[in-house]
């Protein structure tokens, strides 16, 4: 066989080997991706309707958590927001939709103190989603029924919810460890028996 095939068939394998290599290499990075973000992954390809562009989203917003100085909550501002949610959680009963008004400044308060740039809701959503992806749709939706509530919009029923979903993110907020140790969410204390009886 001539010199030019053999060159031709390595350059072959070399070719084949490169292509096995980038698949791979791309299957890993979506592996990643999607054990990072959990259900914000798929909720993100839903809305970009393109795996591509939508992984690079979310790599976008991994930067540029990165470049934010996150930190947990001393002792002292953790005990004092926990106070203040029991307080949201009392009212609860008596002003559903002031309680969670409250409940949204309250986990607005929070973030700021973590952290989190806070200028926009739709932008920070996507920096708390790279650290608290399993909670950040709560969020959003508790977010959504806060605006209702402001109107006198939102049912009682949608309050309920609005409030135990902002209490997902706020227990999560709080825990004292970095996010970067967090695998999942993480709860404070066992009280959620107590959250459901006050947003009854």
């Amino acid at each position: 066989m001539a010199i030019w095939a053999w060159i031709l068939i390595a350059l072959g394998v070399i070719i084949v080997v490169a292509l096995l290599v980038a698949i791979l290499m791309q299957q890993r990075r979506t592996t990643m991706l999607r054990q990072r973000f959990g259900p914000e992954y798929d909720r993100v390809l839903q809305e970009r309707e393109d795996r591509r562009a939508g992984e690079a989203d979310l790599r976008d917003r991994q930067k540029q958590r990165d470049q934010l100085d996150i930190k947990p909550l001393a002792e002292p501002a953790r005990a004092r927001f926990a106070t203040e949610w029991r307080e949201v959680q009392e009212r609860f009963v008596d002003q559903p939709s002031n309680a969670v008004v409250a409940a949204d400044g309250l986990v607005y308060r929070v973030m700021a103190a973590r952290g989190y740039p806070m200028d926009d809701f739709e932008e920070h959503a996507k920096l708390v989603s790279v650290d608290h992806p399993t909670v950040v749709e709560n969020y959003r939706a508790a977010h959504e029924v806060c605006e209702r509530a402001r109107s006198q919009r939102a049912s009682t029923e949608d309050l309920r919810g609005a409030l135990l979903h902002y209490r997902s993110l706020f227990d999560d907020l709080l825990q004292a460890e970095d996010a970067d140790e967090r695998g999942a969410a993480h709860t404070l204390g066992t009280d959620d028996d107590r959250t459901q009886r006050g947003a009854r």
